[in-house]
């Protein structure tokens, strides 16, 4: 069960990984009993959002739909789980000023293993011309400056960032903290990052 609401935001390229961390943190919350809803942007997009287009003008419309959902959820004691390239910092910030609790999860990877991992061919099609304003391509993505969590999903394993959220969340008092584990060089890092952002 969670102590208290909270909007929990992915953020990164297309295929950086940033869904498949969030589902896995989902279901690691869910697991534990908490109320928590998962909002997937291309999902949102079929339903929420649809016949927005990529500009950049539809694209911050796209992540203030996403961001109110998630308003309303948080505020009613449930984490919002969000995962949306959202390639703007100032959309981010709009949603962070408006959501109860938010956290900010950078999922970081190269565009050229994104690229690799890419298996619905999008970035190729956006460099053959088919795809416009396709971030990490023909349109810029603005990462985070200060994220609450930083995953190098080049790096570290779909286990590996779904628990620094955890263990984040923990520490923020999102969610009661569970035995301590053996991960003392991430548990390191996490509250360097908290103390420097003025939480712990």
């Amino acid at each position: 069960m969670n102590l208290k609401g909270a909007t929990v935001w992915f953020t990164g390229l297309p295929a950086s990984g940033k869904s498949t961390v969030a589902r896995e943190v989902y279901q690691r919350l869910y697991d534990r009993g908490c109320a928590v809803e998962l909002l997937d942007g291309a999902e949102v997009r079929e339903s929420l959002s649809r016949g927005l287009s990529f500009s950049r003008a539809d694209r911050e419309e796209n992540v203030r739909r996403i961001g109110y959902v998630a308003k309303l959820l948080s505020r009613n004691g449930v984490i919002a789980i969000c995962a949306a390239v959202s390639p703007y910092q100032s959309s981010r910030e709009e949603v962070r000023r408006n959501t109860t609790n938010f956290v900010e999860v950078h999922v970081d990877c190269p565009v050229p293993i994104a690229e690799q991992r890419d298996v619905e061919g999008m970035y190729a099609a956006a460099r053959r011309g088919e795809i416009e304003e396709f971030t990490g391509v023909n349109a810029p993505y603005e990462a985070p400056v200060n994220p609450e969590v930083y995953v190098d999903s080049s790096k570290e394993s779909v286990d590996q960032g779904a628990w620094k959220v955890m263990r984040t969340l923990e520490m923020l008092g999102v969610v009661p903290a569970e035995a301590a584990g053996e991960r003392d060089t991430q548990e390191d890092e996490i509250r360097r990052r908290l103390a420097s952002l003025g939480y712990i």
